[in-house]
């Protein structure tokens, strides 16, 4: 299996880099191990280096327990691989989610995901009490705050430097003739600077999704990146798309699924043709891969892919509005 090139691995800051390089960027996503060990977490983060050129690592995702976003990042670091450290409102007042900031900044960590997280009730402790004491915009903004005034939410002073490059979740839909990007805008206007979206393995939604947001005013200077899986199944495909909220998977590639001989070789398939026809499209900074328990699955995809420049936005959002990937592959 050949590595993409050329991809340095492992340099702080290569992430933001890359995407204001405008290359178009694959990320990854590892879920920490429940463990106390980390080879544990390296086991599944190292097989990505020198493939993605950065790897979220979750944060207490599905409301479990897991090894903290925190130390995994930095674990990740010191082996060489970009770390995107998820962080959510769920667990932590605004006390200890600042001091997580400030030691996340004095490890050297660059690469932040601000999310709401997950309801307890989800989880494998339902007992456990939510906090929530910040919402993801006001977390933002705190980040923001740190790093750019060196200030707290209360504004305390802060010494030393944060070089904090900040995201946001984002679900895309097709948008209907009223729809606007508010929720997208308010988090721009806290500080986000990109944006990994859920599942959208959808094409022509995400041409459709783009085009309304740079109409709508969202800058040039931010970056989005489009969630899609190497579906492992037909059945798996279907689940994600039932049950996963804002997740677009549409039935033509199921039913593909379906009728191939290998689902999961076709899967990756899919994914490939899927990332080819994302970097084409204008607005589309990058791919986030994300596949839970099937993580061996992204190298291959990614070398597949190969390496791809992005094409600037709008350059050719009016001519390729209407194409679709199910004409494409007809079953």
């Amino acid at each position: 299996m050949n590595k993409r090139e050329p991809n340095i691995v492992g340099v702080s800051g290569q992430f933001e880099r890359a995407l204001r390089d405008g290359r178009f960027v694959v990320t990854a996503e590892v879920t920490p191990p429940v463990s106390c060990d980390r080879n544990d977490l390296l086991a599944k983060a190292l097989p990505l280096r020198g493939y993605a050129d950065a790897v979220n690592v979750t944060d207490g995702a599905g409301a479990r327990t897991h090894m903290s976003s925190v130390a995994s990042a930095f674990i990740l670091q010191e082996n060489g691989i970009e770390p995107i450290m998820q962080f959510t409102c769920r667990d932590r007042n605004r006390i200890a989610l600042q001091n997580d900031l400030l030691g996340a900044a004095a490890l050297g960590l660059r690469n932040l995901l601000v999310l709401r997280g997950d309801d307890p009730k989800q989880g494998d402790q339902p007992e456990a009490k939510p906090v929530f004491d910040l919402d993801s915009r006001t977390l933002i903004e705190t980040v923001v705050s740190i790093r750019d005034r060196g200030e707290l939410l209360h504004g305390r002073k802060v010494s030393g430097k944060a070089q904090f490059f900040v995201g946001a979740a984002e679900a895309p839909v097709d948008p209907p003739a009223d729809w606007q990007p508010k929720g997208l805008l308010g988090k721009i206007r806290s500080g986000a600077q990109f944006a990994q979206t859920q599942f959208c393995m959808d094409a022509g939604v995400v041409r459709r999704y783009t085009q309304r947001i740079a109409e709508a005013g969202v800058p040039e200077d931010f970056y989005l990146l489009i969630g899609v899986a190497p579906l492992r199944s037909a059945k798996s495909g279907r689940w994600m798309k039932n049950n996963l909220f804002g997740t677009i998977i549409p039935e033509w590639m199921i039913e593909r699924m379906e009728k191939a001989a290998d689902p999961m070789q076709e899967g990756r398939k899919i994914c490939v043709e899927l990332l080819e026809e994302l970097a084409e499209i204008p607005g589309v900074a990058g791919a986030h891969i994300m596949a839970p328990n099937h993580e061996e699955a992204i190298p291959e995809v990614i070398a597949a892919f190969g390496t791809r420049q992005r094409k600037p936005r709008g350059a050719t959002a009016a001519a390729s509005a209407d194409r679709r990937m199910p004409q494409i592959y007809p079953d």
